[in-house]
């Protein structure tokens, strides 16, 4: 048995779970916030409801790793290093240089960081979790699980953007996607629930979280998705925009003096959304509560975020020319029954229809269409952790 440790690293924050392997049972998993920051939170659950909390100050992603692989010692989760044989990382962007995950040598790190201009937010923050891992245990296997690999599979005419050519053969200027790892996880799954072959299916998969995107799958292979060349595009999210004009760009500057683009981008990424429209908040919990209380900018807030993921839904089912089964997933796809019945709602057409019942349920797997439905409608909670540990053992050989 061997014991691996997914890695999902934030500019101040390190979220991890520690799983044996192959088995894929869940050994530990916590939560490293405010790195970098005083009074950083430190927390792990383990074993039978157990779990430990400190609060203290963490000034980077080593001290954090450190703190970590310690605690794991002191709870006697792992009794030496050495029995930790691999970690994985998740990576957002890939670029066209990773079209699967990778062991992290010293030329796979350099091209990681090189590609940092594809994902500013992240990448830097996934490179320390990185190097703090691979100093802390240098011999042990180490794997790179990039966002965007699972949607290198889509053709040109997807994801090339209507600008001269030569923006995409000289930059790399294209749409790359993301969530690829939770897209793979739940489309496969999804085959799995309906016992049919992926190969032969057609399946639209949902991820709606604080970031969210759509994903066509087409015989297991992604052949679109709506986040583009970062993932501020696509649907209405939490705090990013998006689709829209390009032009608003410019006549907004003006407009409001704001004197820069990275400005107006920080305000597409981080102050619009469900926030920007609703006015309340980026949590489609608070969101959905004050429209039940009469806001009205919190009502429209929540039905473009509806009416955004049908209009894509729509797109994919004629991309593929049809589709078998619609996935949802991560935080609202999971939770949020109005979500998942608004949306199917409104493709009533397409011959789906869901049992209102079973859609109350929360927190597990369920088809929650009615057996007269054409399409089937599944509720997957993802689970990208244990993508990446399949994908460390994969590759670890």
């Amino acid at each position: 048995m061997s014991k691996t440790i997914a890695i999902n690293a934030g500019s101040s924050s390190l979220k991890f779970q520690l799983f044996a392997m192959p088995e894929e049972v869940v050994l530990a998993k916590g939560l490293v916030e405010r790195i970098g920051l005083k009074d950083s939170i430190f927390t792990v659950s383990y074993g039978e409801g157990q779990k430990h909390s400190l609060t203290l100050d963490i000034a980077n992603h080593d001290q954090a790793v450190q703190m970590l692989l310690d605690t794991l010692l002191e709870l006697n989760i792992v009794k030496d290093y050495s029995e930790i044989t691999g970690v994985g990382h998740r990576v957002v962007a890939g670029g066209e240089i990773f079209k699967d995950s990778a062991l992290i040598d010293d030329k796979a790190l350099e091209q990681i960081e090189s590609l940092a201009e594809y994902a500013p937010l992240h990448q830097m923050a996934e490179v320390a979790g990185i190097k703090a891992f691979k100093k802390l245990l240098p011999n042990i296997t180490s794997v790179a699980v990039f966002d965007t690999s699972f949607h290198t599979s889509m053709p040109k005419k997807a994801y090339l953007y209507s600008l001269p050519m030569e923006y995409y053969e000289k930059y790399g200027a294209r749409r790359y996607g993301a969530h690829g790892t939770s897209h793979n996880y739940v489309s496969r799954r999804a085959a799995e629930m309906l016992g049919k072959d992926i190969s032969e299916l057609k399946i639209i998969t949902c991820h709606l979280g604080n970031g969210g995107s759509i994903t066509a799958v087409n015989g297991g292979k992604s052949v679109d998705t709506s986040m583009g060349f970062t993932p501020l595009a696509g649907i209405t999210m939490g705090t990013r925009a998006g689709d829209f004009d390009a032009s608003l760009i410019p006549f907004l500057m003006e407009k409001e003096n704001i004197a820069t683009v990275n400005e107006f981008i920080d305000i597409a990424n981080k102050k619009s959304g469900l926030l920007g429209i609703s006015g309340v908040s980026s949590d489609m919990r608070d969101v959905e509560s004050a429209a039940a209380q009469g806001n009205e900018h919190a009502q429209l807030a929540y039905d473009i975020f509806i009416y955004r993921i049908q209009k894509y839904i729509g797109q994919y089912v004629a991309a593929m020319n049809g589709v078998d089964a619609i996935v949802f997933t991560a935080g609202i796809g999971e939770n949020s029954m109005e979500t998942r019945r608004d949306v199917i709602a409104g493709l009533s057409w397409f011959g789906c229809e869901i049992d209102s019942e079973i859609n109350k349920l929360r927190g597990e797997e369920y088809i929650i269409s009615t057996k007269e439905s054409k399409v089937a409608v599944l509720n997957i909670p993802t689970n990208e952790e244990v993508e990446i540990a399949r994908d460390v053992e994969r590759l670890r050989g």
